[in-house]
């Protein structure tokens, strides 16, 4: 009979692209991962990945399949979960799935918080997937900007700035802020078109093109990049390397992301979650003296 973690194998090898990529996540080893993925094969009766070149492909059936073996591994966690739950009457573990920064800036603080008798936190990154892909992937509250729809509940967390990091030395530094059409005047440095801050940027921007800029990895390094005179970065993140941050103006209102909490409203522990997100969004207003919404 077909096995639950065989369905994981399969799911986490096309997640991973590679096989011996999901073997690390999965803490297997490489022979071992395509010995279990060829033993679902055979109680299925299809072939659910191609090998070319030496590398592992989702065949047709594969590809038809994966989402079933997700939907599948996503009832057999609320399964899980609502047993421990009612088991324990409360919710024991809890996942956040979140952007890069959003964890280490937000959601890491917020943990550190926590009283003995709260879920054990843990956390999925994530940058560009929608709330249903995090949920997917095990998470059980997502923090980001996306919006939710039916039959996912959300609540706002809290509208954070994205600033303009310039050295102490900096012609602008004690301006306080810039609009944006001086800034596009000036060399920038980006964040990769996933990320949060982008993604805010590029829809303020509509009439003129950035000039030459650099795209860093993370927000970190395009602060140490700022910090090293090669242009002003724009993020998100807390501020770094003696950097000034700079409110970044749009006429009527500020450059800025408006966070939300996302959860299904089916989960067993939905009150929980609800409440979690709640304290969450109160910790993240007072951290940063920011508004709601």
């Amino acid at each position: 009979m077909m096995e639950l973690r065989h369905v994981r194998y399969f799911v986490a090898t096309a997640e991973a692209g590679t096989a011996s990529g999901a073997a690390a996540r999965l803490h297997l080893t490489q022979p071992g991962l395509s010995r279990q993925l060829k033993q679902l094969d055979k109680d299925l009766g299809v072939r659910l990945f191609d090998r070319v070149g030496g590398r592992l492909e989702l065949s047709a059936t594969g590809r038809s399949l994966l989402p079933q073996a997700r939907d599948l591994l996503q009832r057999a966690d609320a399964l899980k979960i609502a047993a421990s739950f009612h088991a324990q009457g409360r919710l024991e573990r809890l996942t956040i799935g979140a952007p890069a920064v959003t964890l280490t800036d937000v959601v890491a603080p917020f943990i550190a918080t926590l009283a003995p008798d709260d879920p054990t936190t843990d956390v999925i990154e994530v940058d560009g997937s929608s709330p249903g892909e995090t949920l997917l992937r095990g998470a059980d509250l997502v923090i980001g900007t996306v919006p939710a729809s039916t039959p996912f509940h959300e609540i706002p967390l809290a509208v954070l700035p994205v600033w303009a990091y310039v050295p102490g030395g900096h012609p602008w530094a004690s301006a306080g802020g810039v609009t944006l059409h001086d800034l596009l005047d000036e060399p920038l440095i980006l964040l990769p078109p996933a990320f949060t801050a982008r993604q805010a940027l590029d829809a303020a921007v509509t009439d003129k093109p950035y000039r030459s800029p650099i795209e860093a990895a993370n927000g970190t390094v395009a602060q140490a990049l700022a910090a090293a005179g090669r242009g002003i970065a724009i993020a998100s993140d807390d501020p770094r390397f003696d950097l000034i941050p700079l409110a970044v103006n749009l006429g009527d209102r500020r450059l800025s992301i408006r966070l939300r909490a996302v959860w299904d409203s089916r989960h067993p522990a939905a009150a929980t979650l609800a409440d979690f997100a709640s304290r969450l969004g109160r910790f993240i207003r007072a951290r940063y003296d920011a508004p709601e919404s």
